[in-house]
């Protein structure tokens, strides 16, 4: 028997993973705004992410009939973190991204999505609260808080420069 574990990531939405035969941990990380991240990772590190794949929620429907269906599905309505209207969410900051190596306020994210840069994540070390100077680069991780939708928004204005 697999034995599933589930670890609430607050702001962000649940964690499922499990240990695989082959010496893998296997997952997926059930945002709140609806995207399904799944990943694997080595058993002895399952911080450190070998492989993921990012599915919005019609593709996370059909990998789910694929594979045969889950009772994890009812379980995650069930035990979502909901904080009314409250999304965060971690952005990579791509390579081709039109704000790597721009400052933080050239993307005007706050205006444009809704949402607002809290931290961002650079080699393994948070920068809190970057102020409007803070220059990006890519590699970056960038937390953001806002609506589900201003959530949406800021990862599309990030890989595009467009929030719609």
């Amino acid at each position: 028997m697999v034995r599933l574990e589930e670890t609430s990531l607050p702001g962000v939405g649940m964690r499922y993973d499990f240990d695989g035969r082959f010496g893998k941990r296997v997952g997926v990380i059930v945002h709140r705004d609806g995207r399904r991240e799944m990943f694997v990772s080595l058993r002895e590190d399952p911080d450190a992410c070998a492989q993921s794949i990012t599915l919005d929620e019609g593709e996370a429907e059909v990998v789910a009939d694929l594979l045969g269906g889950s009772t994890v599905s009812r379980r995650v309505g069930q035990t979502m973190q909901d904080i009314e209207g409250l999304a965060m969410d971690w952005l990579p900051l791509e390579r081709g991204s039109p704000f790597a190596g721009r400052a933080l306020g050239d993307s005007q994210m706050r205006t444009r999505t809704g949402t607002s840069v809290v931290a961002v994540m650079r080699a393994g070390q948070a920068v809190p609260a970057p102020g409007p100077e803070f220059v990006l680069e890519a590699g970056d991780t960038v937390v953001v808080v806002g609506t589900a939708g201003g959530v949406r928004r800021a990862a599309r204005l990030l890989s595009s420069g467009a929030e719609h």
